[in-house]
């Protein structure tokens, strides 16, 4: 881990393209701004993890691709017990 420190107003250059900048320091906290291209995704860690923990979960749970002709067919015999015509 590499670990600087910066004062108020000090930027950091990640790449070529990230730049970021300490802009306050305020009661135990720090702001920062980040510029980086549109294509770069930034998220705080806590977001970051939720989001790897609900794309495991939807991993976990999904059918596979195979699945989902018997599926379709499940569902369409059923339709059609209730009356429903599929046309």
């Amino acid at each position: 881990m590499l670990i600087l420190t910066r004062k108020e107003l000090e930027t950091i250059i990640l790449g070529n393209d990230i730049k970021i900048t300490v802009l306050e320091v305020k009661d135990g906290q720090v702001r920062l701004g980040i510029e980086a291209p549109k294509e770069v995704a930034i998220y705080r860690k806590e977001i970051y993890d939720a989001i790897q923990a609900e794309n495991r979960q939807a991993v976990a749970t999904a059918k596979p691709v195979y699945l989902l002709g018997d599926i379709l067919a499940e569902m369409k015999k059923d339709g059609n017990k209730n009356g429903k015509n599929e046309e």
